[in-house]
């Protein structure tokens, strides 16, 4: 009878010399090799994408340690799971029984207790803990466990490690064993639409051999995958990056790299808001007034979005996207706006002088309430000479425009209205 099991389950690798990928963390002579291969684990979490490798790893870890493996999937186990194997561990090391090393699957989803629960065990070397998590650990994963923990980050496995993964499935006893031919264009295409995971890659093999038979070329390849799968999780690590990659290729003034990153996003399906209110957002803080049109557009093009939504909503999306992508930048408005909570932190008090008190009422007045102030509209220019900062505070320039854009006018005005504002302080 056929073995059933799906392809990716029966390649996964039992040995290191069959692991393929991640050199840097398990490569000939790297620190975690030996240690794996002296069977002289410490604790440690392996962080990584999906398919690229971390259950492999432990598996292989679980074939040689001579300690008791046990498995434990954070989604199904509670405290008192966790409790149970680590008392279990400490009546093992207590009668001189081997060691016992904990898996835990998806670390990323124990809640604050559930971490809270193994601490000490891993902390007094009861247990050896290998977490494995597709999220970044230094914000998934509790410090005090970090910080007992070695932590390894796994990387998407190369187009040539999936190729050379897929060609071991194909002559492998536990795979097709030579009984499938497929071109290396197929194999390389697979490889291509992958995104550096095994799994899906292996996963995308077995549905081609299924779908087409033992005889694969590379234009039925590609027929049977025609809908390529991008690896992108919208509440995951994932989301963060390529959004942290969208702003900076607008903040780069890359239109093209920008709209790549936005489609990939509403490809994946990303709440359109959240990308215009991101949009809005840099329209301010790097844009600013280099461009003040910029924050208009955006705001327009979002207006417009939730008037027609998707798809046609996409062309909006875009013209803000490019817009503010070609803008000149400035990051002036943010630099002021920081400096200026910095001078209030650091002010003792911020007593608002006489002169630009209200003064509504009579008695006000006799008080000294609006003494000594001049209406710049009474100006020839507009401006006066004045002091508009508080009592015992000096003017101080935290607007401190560029010469990009609108802003280069900006500045030139502001060198006028500062000469005149400052000879105030000259008096």
């Amino acid at each position: 009878m056929a073995d059933t099991t799906p392809l990716a389950y029966r390649m996964r690798p039992t040995k290191l010399d069959d692991f393929i990928g991640q050199e840097h963390v398990v490569g000939q002579g790297s620190p975690l090799r030996t240690l794996i291969e002296k069977d002289a684990l410490t604790s440690l979490i392996l962080s990584g994408p999906p398919g690229t490798g971390k259950t492999s790893l432990a598996r292989i870890i679980a074939e040689i340690t001579s300690a008791n493996f046990v498995q434990l999937n954070a989604v199904t186990s509670g405290v008192k799971d966790i409790k149970e194997v680590c008392e279990a561990a400490e009546k093992a090391q207590l009668s001189i029984q081997p060691r016992t090393v904990l898996f835990v699957d998806e670390i990323h989803r124990f809640n604050k207790s559930q971490q809270d629960a193994l601490l000490p065990y891993v902390e007094s070397g009861v247990i050896t803990l290998i977490g494995a998590t597709t999220q970044n650990p230094y914000f998934e994963v509790n410090q005090a466990l970090l910080s007992r923990s070695q932590i390894y980050l796994l990387k998407p496995l190369s187009e040539e490690d999936l190729f050379r993964i897929l060609q071991h499935a194909l002559t492998d006893f536990r795979g097709y064993n030579g009984m499938v031919t497929i071109s290396k264009e197929a194999l390389r295409h697979i490889a291509h639409i992958s995104n550096g995971d095994a799994r899906i890659a292996l996963n995308s093999l077995e549905l081609t051999v299924l779908t087409v038979g033992q005889k694969i070329s590379i234009k039925q390849a590609e027929e049977v995958l025609r809908q390529r799968r991008r690896r992108y999780d919208k509440n995951g690590e994932d989301h963060y990056n390529v959004i942290s990659a969208f702003i900076k290729s607008m903040r780069g003034s890359d239109p093209d790299a920008a709209l790549l990153w936005l489609f990939m996003m509403i490809q994946a399906g990303e709440e359109p808001r959240f990308l215009f209110r991101r949009m809005a957002i840099f329209a301010s803080e790097d844009i600013g007034n280099a461009d003040p049109r910029a924050l208009q557009v955006v705001v327009s093009a979002w207006q417009a979005f939730e008037l027609v939504g998707l798809p046609e909503g996409e062309f909006f999306l875009s013209h803000a996207c490019v817009y503010i992508s070609q803008a000149p930048k400035s990051n002036a408005v943010t630099k002021a706006m920081h400096g200026v909570k910095e001078a209030i932190s650091a002010a003792p008090s911020l007593e608002v002088p006489n002169h630009l008190r209200n003064a509504p009422i009579k008695g006000m007045a006799e008080q000294g309430y609006g003494k000594g102030y001049d209406y710049p509209h009474n100006s020839k220019d507009g401006v006066v000479a004045a002091h508009y900062f508080p009592v015992g505070v000096p003017h101080q320039q935290f607007y401190e425009p560029t010469d990009r854009g609108f802003e280069a006018e900006v500045r030139q005005r502001l060198i006028a209205v500062r000469s005149t504002l400052l000879k105030q302080n000259e008096q």
